[in-house]
């Protein structure tokens, strides 16, 4: 079992990938785009990726208000999440991703890596955040049937 995955932004897509025994997740890469809705390139390679890494599934950061409530972001990530079931044929589980990016900011600072250049790491961390969130969560699930 190997799980791509992303964190869906207005301009960049941070991709992580799972190892085959599913249990740690590792940043791959940011996809970045000109235009919001220029999606066909980020689509392709998303397909590229999961052909590569031989995903059975992906998951999706869900971007919920810190209050849980589904502002707009929300409608474009069910609106990606459509794209992506159509296009790869793979199953696309959303998930939670409140606080990933700031995690991964923190992660970036303490590392002492400089402002201008975080923006390179961020999100493809904040995707590792989301896709380590997923595999602990279906681990927990599994041991407490």
């Amino acid at each position: 079992m190997r799980v791509l995955g992303l964190d869906y932004g207005s301009k960049t897509v941070g991709v992580a990938i799972s190892d085959t025994l599913g249990w740690t997740a590792q940043s791959v890469e940011t996809i970045t785009r000109k235009s919001e809705n220029k999606l066909r390139q980020t689509l392709a390679r998303i397909e590229e990726l999961a052909k590569l890494y031989e995903a059975d599934r992906i998951v999706l950061g869900y971007p919920k208000h810190m209050n849980n409530d589904e502002g707009e972001r929300c409608a474009r990530a069910e609106e990606f999440k459509e794209m992506l079931e159509r296009r790869l044929g793979l199953p696309v589980i959303l998930q939670d991703e409140r606080m990933s990016t700031v995690s991964a900011e923190r992660i970036l600072m303490e590392g002492n890596v400089r402002r201008e250049n975080r923006k390179e790491y961020v999100d493809k961390m904040a995707a590792a955040f989301i896709l380590q969130t997923y595999l602990d969560r279906i681990k927990y699930e599994q041991e407490n049937r």
